[in-house]
């Protein structure tokens, strides 16, 4: 069954199924798969605001490790002219080239790690709106079919059909099945991020310690510096 163009994922009624050339409407969605639906709705304008804070942490880093670059290019430069302070002058070039390489470290584990495990869930989230869409088609061909043959059999005392007994089945089946993978997504999802976020704070925290590793050189060269 196709759906026609109708409400957001999050509405509760509304909503329109067509099959084999019928349309049925949705008197309403049952409350637990409305929580759903709007979770989902939620969690993917979240997942999409992280995305583009990190997109611009990631344009922001790349210029300024554009910029450390050129800087350490420039002492490396120096170095080779100033003979007296060749040595402290190569020590802040090395200082500079190893904070680039922490940086360029971070970004990577961004750009590779963080950000494709967010747009997985993004396309998942998208999938998930999707079955809930196609529940909803199947609730609403059950009410229309069985709505139909309880009028046919007040006109025409007949028993209720055994496509209406399916279709139920089916409805049942889909909520089962749709609560099941639910639940086990919600498992895997609580387990996604707290990786994922812990390998973020991991990186970060290494990423200050080999900045605050170079700081404390790049003072004792400045020391050294002055001696001379």
């Amino acid at each position: 069954p196709q759906q026609a163009p109708g409400p957001g994922p999050a509405d509760q009624s509304g909503r329109v199924g067509q099959t084999g050339g019928r349309r049925y409407k949705l008197r309403a969605r049952p409350a637990e798969f409305s929580a759903m639906g709007e979770y989902l709705e939620t969690f993917s304008q979240k997942l999409g605001n992280i995305d583009r804070i990190a997109q611009r942490i990631l344009k922001e880093q790349s210029e300024y490790l554009t910029e450390l670059r050129e800087y350490g290019t420039v002492y490396s430069s120096w170095a080779e002219c100033e003979e007296e302070l060749q040595r402290p002058l190569e020590g802040v070039a090395g200082c500079v080239a190893t904070c680039c390489r922490a940086l360029e470290d971070q970004s990577e584990s961004m750009s590779q790690d963080f950000l494709p495990v967010l747009r997985e869930y993004v396309l998942y989230i998208e999938s998930m709106k999707n079955v809930l869409r196609k529940r909803d088609q199947t609730q609403a061909e059950y009410e229309g079919r069985l709505e139909a043959a309880v009028q046919r059999r007040q006109e025409e005392r007949t028993p209720i059909p055994a496509e209406v007994e399916k279709c139920q089945d089916k409805v049942e089946c889909f909520n089962a099945d749709l609560k099941a993978d639910w639940e086990r997504w919600q498992s895997n999802k609580r387990h996604d991020f707290k990786q994922l976020l812990t390998g973020m704070a991991d990186k970060n925290i290494s990423y200050y310690e080999k900045v605050r590793g170079e700081e404390a050189e790049w003072r004792e060269l400045r020391l050294t510096a002055q001696t001379w």
